[in-house]
């Protein structure tokens, strides 16, 4: 198995020894970014609400080089692209449907939430996205996956991500197949099938990158989140494990600045680093979200994840 890169933005090449060769082989290589790249977090969403088409639009506006998509799965089984798995934080679903709710109890606290699952895509069609965010961005809708490739698709990559797949499989939705089927649709299942449309699928669960990689073969390049919950991820020993299945990981940036070899660690197993987020809100010892990038990618991040695209150090 060869990786090298092609091409403007980024390519995995098979050079294929063999049919029986390459079936005992594990897939190997990293996410390969040909420069430091800008992956816009939920779109531009410092300046338009997250994940409408507008802010994936002014993502692209903003030089962009991928946009990025958390994809949830309606009642009636299609993808739509949602942060949470609930609808109440960034829509208005408790006026359309005020009685839609689950009650949950945390802390001994209850408290309503409205699933995107409990719900079909045309009920979810009729929620406002964007005025929470400002006036200007009432009446912006929800969007499909499939809305999305389309508002995107030639202008930039895309970066989605398997939220909750297995909340979804115990509903009997499988979400490595429908993320997969909608790009072989779309014909981009394939590394380099549209050069000015690349894709990498990022998830938290290995178990929904191992399915896609060993289950599914597809080639496209996949990289593991890495946050605080599954660190462990981190550990050397435990790097070479996500090569079997990942070609790059997206740790959380404090969990760089408290292992300043992370980086060159998983370099040196071909993994790609891509940490995040940087917001405007959010810089810490940093004066701005640009100099706070511009820190990271000078210790050999390959990318960032921001809210802020404009503010990316070129």
């Amino acid at each position: 198995m060869e990786i090298r890169r092609v091409g403007s933005r980024l390519a995995l090449v098979a050079a294929v020894c063999g049919p029986v060769i390459i079936s005992l082989l594990p897939h190997t290589g990293s996410a390969q970014y040909t420069r430091r790249t800008l992956i816009a977090h939920r779109g531009a969403s410092a300046y338009a609400p997250e994940h409408t088409l507008e802010a994936y639009r002014l993502a692209v506006a903003q030089g962009a080089d991928y946009v990025e998509q958390d994809l949830q799965i309606t009642r009636d089984g299609h993808l739509i692209c949602l942060h949470d798995l609930t609808l109440e934080r960034t829509t208005d679903v408790e006026e359309v449907f005020p009685d839609r709710f689950r009650t949950e109890t945390a802390n001994g606290v209850s408290i309503k939430r409205w699933y995107a699952a409990d719900f079909t895509l045309a009920e979810i069609k009729r929620l406002d996205a964007g005025a929470w965010f400002g006036e200007k961005f009432k009446g912006a809708r929800v969007p499909t996956w499939r809305e999305a490739i389309a508002a995107i698709r030639g202008r930039a990559g895309l970066y989605p991500e398997t939220k909750g797949p297995e909340v979804y499989g115990k509903r009997g939705f499988d979400m490595e197949r429908l993320v997969l089927d909608e790009l072989r649709k779309n014909n981009l299942d394939r590394p380099g099938a549209d050069p000015k449309t690349p894709i990498i699928i990022q998830s938290f669960s290995d178990a929904s990158l191992r399915r896609m990689r060993h289950v599914m073969g597809t080639r496209l390049p996949l990289v593991l989140l890495i946050g605080a919950e599954n660190r462990h991820w981190l550990a050397a020993e435990n790097l070479r494990k996500v090569k079997e299945f990942a070609n790059g990981i997206g740790p959380a940036k404090q969990l760089i600045d408290a292992d300043p070899n992370l980086i060159k660690t998983a370099h040196d197993l071909g993994l790609s680093v891509t940490p995040y987020t940087f917001r405007s809100g959010a810089t810490g010892r940093f004066k701005t979200v640009r100099e706070e990038m511009a820190h990271y990618l000078k210790l050999g991040a390959d990318a960032v994840f921001t809210d802020n695209p404009d503010q990316f150090p070129r």
